[in-house]
């Protein structure tokens, strides 16, 4: 079987878009949480907060024909990828045209504001905005298609709309495409964009944190206290490769895949499964051919919603028992549904590397209900490993788990 390897990685968070400047602000035990006061006027949404990615702009970057199929979220995830391509050394060559050049890459869905135009057409039987490009913007593989189109990318095309799973899943998909010689190189990650429609969804399942003049104290994943989720945004993209081929390019490689595991509850579409849960991360164990003892650390979903922190917490100290430590991003970043997968992928490759990891902020009791484990809490901690484990979960039950290898 190939060997697939990360040889490039861009992002945009709302912590920065480099390694650096995320550390920092993290090590600072800075999160990106903040009053969303343009939501005041939202009468039926309880939440006023979001992770919005501050000042980002491609409009002098990008000519108006390019920009014109893209919304916030595709704009992102084709920024991302131009610096991951950059970041791979791949600007200047003829490998992404070649046909064995693919991209895997999910979001939630496209920009919901395109949708005002079909809705101004069902309401008023007319629409002054709708326009050729206005589903190109809307769909949910509008991220996938937009990057393809502006790097001319001419091999297989995974589209994974799978919400929370959607960039893990891309990153899955991905590496099972280059170990069966469907592709050399395959563009994957994720992206989603802050809006309240997003936030309505899960303001409507009473599953958002209503701190809305603490913003700096919520969410709080695994933390008795939660009181709910926080909806961020971003994009994250890697260029995985087949490592022969990186190696006899020069390629810096970042770490390798080696694990890839997902499933579906088949139960409810809501209400997370731990038993279901407990088989992905076990499928990821099996592909990777490891056992639990091989992995150093977890990167837990931690959405601080009740049942899912209890759910995934119980299915990752059935794998691993309660030594096992793990942490949750989205105390920093927020839930940034399609871009978390990727994003936590990214930031967990770092911190391995480095043999340090962030621990999960306003964590600081945590839930008797959720699974015995080492919750990384107060500092980081140094820990040198040469395996880490990704989770995410996503509504439909929809449950992954990828395995990285240091380089």
């Amino acid at each position: 079987m190939r060997r697939v390897v990360i040889t490039g990685i861009g992002g945009i968070t709302a912590l920065g878009e480099d390694w650096p400047t995320i550390s920092d602000n993290m090590k600072s035990g800075r999160s990106a949480i903040r009053r969303m006061d343009g939501w005041e006027r939202f009468d039926g949404i309880n939440t006023r907060l979001g992770a919005p990615v501050m000042g980002f702009s491609v409009d002098d970057r990008y000519s108006r024909k390019k920009l014109r199929t893209m919304g916030p979220v595709a704009r992102m995830a084709v920024y991302a990828t131009e610096q991951a391509i950059e970041d791979a050394g791949l600007t200047e060559t003829e490998e992404l045209k070649n046909g064995r050049t693919g991209v895997a890459y999910g979001s939630s869905f496209g920009s919901p504001n395109s949708v005002l135009t079909f809705a101004e057409l069902i309401e008023d039987g007319h629409s002054k905005s709708l326009n050729a490009t206005s589903y190109i913007r809307m769909m949910s593989h509008t991220a996938a298609v937009n990057i393809g189109l502006f790097f001319g990318v001419t091999g297989r095309l995974i589209p994974t709309s799978s919400a929370c799973t959607a960039s893990s899943q891309a990153i899955g998909y991905a590496t099972e495409a280059i170990r069966w010689n469907k592709a050399d190189i395959m563009i994957a990650g994720g992206g989603d964009e802050l809006d309240v429609t997003e936030t309505a969804v899960f303001d409507t399942l009473y599953a958002t944190s209503v701190k809305n003049d603490a913003p700096n104290e919520t969410p709080r994943p695994y933390d008795k206290d939660r009181d709910g989720l926080v909806i961020g945004e971003g994009a994250v993209t890697m260029v995985l490769e087949e490592r022969e081929h990186a190696l006899a390019r020069g390629a810096h490689i970042f770490a390798e895949i080696v694990g890839f595991g997902t499933n579906t509850d088949g139960n409810h579409v809501t209400q997370p499964q731990a038993s279901t849960m407990e088989v992905a991360l076990r499928l990821a164990l099996e592909d990777a051919e490891l056992d639990p003892n091989a992995i150093g650390f977890v990167s837990g979903h931690g959405t601080a919603t009740e049942w899912g922190d209890i759910a995934e917490t119980q299915a990752t100290n059935a794998v691993f028992g309660s030594q096992m430590p793990i942490h949750s991003l989205k105390s920093y970043f927020g839930h940034s549904l399609g871009a978390c997968g990727a994003m936590e992928a990214w930031l967990g490759v770092e911190m391995m590397c480095a043999n340090e990891f962030f621990p999960t902020i306003n964590l600081n009791n945590v839930d008797e209900r959720c699974g015995d484990l080492d919750y990384v809490m107060d500092e980081c901690v140094n820990i040198e490993t040469e395996y880490l484990m990704s989770n995410n979960f996503a509504f439909g039950g929809i449950n992954t788990s990828l395995i990285f290898r240091r380089p």
